[in-house]
């Protein structure tokens, strides 16, 4: 049978004797003959094509996103009859029967459909291959997937070190560990550099600049100047040198005549050195010796840098990933905007911001007659519902602590309705603690509920910490004293300070009350009840 498929704009050609073919995407212990990675929507496996009775059948294999004919859902139907021409959708890629699934289809006469005596749909012909020019044949081929060697005659220095300057490159991808990369850098010198007895390749520590030995051969203490390779990183350009009348202590150690230096450069910057170093008895370097060491020290400067740029990479997904939990969706997308452009830093600002803090009623009396296991589940099932209202009103997430929630509204993106928005997010809190409570109970399982208290002022919020520990805080007085109104709250009431109560007044049924501190004496309070009955609604 011949199977045309497409997606996102490119067709192949499946041509099979085969008499059943299973689609999708492979798996390990899963074999699929027509394989359509990369399409992320097709399952593993997908559907199978079977050949009975000289006709061509079709079957969801219990996909996720179904199998389509003609716009018709088969998933869960079973078999069903395939004809030319037919349009089949998996996932994102389109397939269809062309010519009959029998390979002497194509000499027999004109059929007729057995289901509605129409005639049968006629194949759909592929589109014409560009036949090859007569003077045109392909004599060879070779695979890409792996790096090739390139053969030349090894006979000739020249063509060994071309071949070297070929495959170095290719041998990036294939190496996974920046160090085993850099030895086999240095292997290939010693291949071929007449007269190279030892070869060493220093990095240079991002943070402090100083030389790292990173590979070198033979085994045993490598022969390297640092102070030569420091020269060469200084000025940025290879040399060649010879033993003078004074020499070094490690020239007269290793009984070193002469070497070469080059500077491992990417893009203006020296990442470190390469040394060679001469053979005693063996021939002297020369200019076509160095220019060579200079190339691939370049090669060797590109693996260095991609690796740091790698590096970087995953620390700065690192960060992300910790940071983005605590912000609404719409937040994200705003910092990783942020972190695109480099604009996600350490450092803080000091404004108005509004904070909220949640908290579980005798958590300690209730937890203590539980075991710990049913504890963690009781915070896992609570904390999620509270997170997404919180999110819901553009609210950032600062910590847990404990059975409590730290929320700020305002910060880390501006918000001129933030007063408003965690009002309605505290509201909108405990009723979801209401319905969370209601199924809870009707399943056996403990509740609770919680006291919240809003204030707002002037605090110093932004990203602090290491650069592979930045988080999101917010420090200042307004903390502690929204944390006051919290512990004033009973379970199930909100409480808001006059700042919060004077900018929301309109929206909130709310009477005033006076919360008992210990070091603070009393202060003033407002209890939310509910939304005015002429508060305007908000998504």
């Amino acid at each position: 049978m011949r199977l045309v498929y497409a997606f996102q704009g490119r067709q192949s050609v499946l041509d099979t004797d085969r008499d059943e073919v299973v689609i999708g995407r492979p798996r390990e212990g899963l074999i699929v003959h027509l394989d359509l990675t990369p399409d992320q929507q097709v399952s593993r496996p997908h559907a199978r094509l079977s050949v009975e009775g000289g006709e061509c059948w079709i079957e969801d294999l219990g996909s996720r996103r179904g199998t389509q004919i003609a716009g018709e859902e088969i998933r869960g139907r079973g078999k069903r009859r395939l004809r030319a021409g037919e349009v089949v959708k998996i996932g994102g890629t389109t397939l269809q029967l062309q010519g009959s699934a029998t390979p002497d289809a194509a000499q027999a006469p004109a059929t007729r459909d057995s289901e509605s005596g129409r005639p049968a749909a006629p194949p759909v012909v592929p589109p014409a291959v560009p036949e090859e020019h007569p003077d045109t044949r392909i004599t060879e081929s070779v695979g890409a997937a792996v790096p090739a060697r390139v053969a030349l005659d090894t006979a000739s220095d020249t063509s060994r070190r071309l071949a070297m300057l070929c495959e170095l490159p290719l041998s990036f991808g294939a190496a996974t560990r920046l160090d085993a990369l850099l030895q086999t850098v240095v292997e290939r010198l010693v291949e071929v550099v007449p007269g190279a007895a030892r070869v060493a390749l220093l990095v240079a520590d991002p943070a402090t600049g100083q030389l790292l030995l990173k590979a070198h051969l033979p085994a045993g203490r490598p022969a390297v100047s640092l102070t030569l390779a420091q020269r060469a990183v200084s000025q940025r350009e290879g040399f060649v040198w010879r033993r003078g009348g004074d020499p070094s202590q490690s020239q007269l150690a290793g009984r070193i005549e002469s070497g070469m230096y080059a500077p491992l450069v990417w893009k203006g910057e020296a990442l470190g050195a390469l040394s060679v170093v001469q053979r005693e008895g063996g021939p002297a370097f020369t200019g076509q010796d160095l220019r060579l060491l200079i190339a691939v020290a370049h090669y060797a400067g590109m693996a260095v840098a991609s690796h740091r740029l790698q590096e970087d990479l995953r620390s700065t997904a690192g960060v992300l990933g910790r940071l983005l939990t605590s912000f609404s969706p719409k937040l994200r997308q705003t910092l990783v905007e942020r972190a695109r452009h480099g604009r996600l830093r350490q450092g803080g600002q000091r404004s108005e911001v509004t904070i909220l803090c949640s908290d579980i009623r005798g958590f300690t009396r209730l937890s203590a007659g539980m075991e710990t296991d049913d504890v963690v589940d009781l915070l896992n099932d609570y904390f999620p519902a509270l997170v997404e209202v919180v999110f819901r009103f553009d609210g950032t997430v600062d910590k847990f602590v404990g059975d409590g929630i730290l929320a700020v509204f305002g910060s880390p993106e501006p918000d001129e309705q933030q007063h408003e928005h965690a009002v309605r997010a505290a509201l909108a809190m405990q009723e979801a603690m209401r319905a969370k409570n209601a199924a809870r109970a009707e399943r056996g399982l403990a509740t609770c509920q919680i006291g919240i208290g809003v204030h707002s002022g002037d605090v110093l919020h932004g990203f602090i910490g290491a650069a592979e520990r930045m988080e999101f805080t917010v420090i200042g007085d307004a903390v502690n004293r929204a944390a006051r109104y919290c512990d004033g709250a009973v379970g199930g009431e909100v409480l808001i300070s006059p700042d919060v109560h004077q900018r929301v007044w309109r929206l909130v049924e709310a009477e005033p009350v006076s919360v008992a501190t210990k070091h603070e004496g009393s202060l003033a309070a407002y209890r939310v009840a509910r939304l005015s009955a002429v508060a305007p609604r908000t998504t």
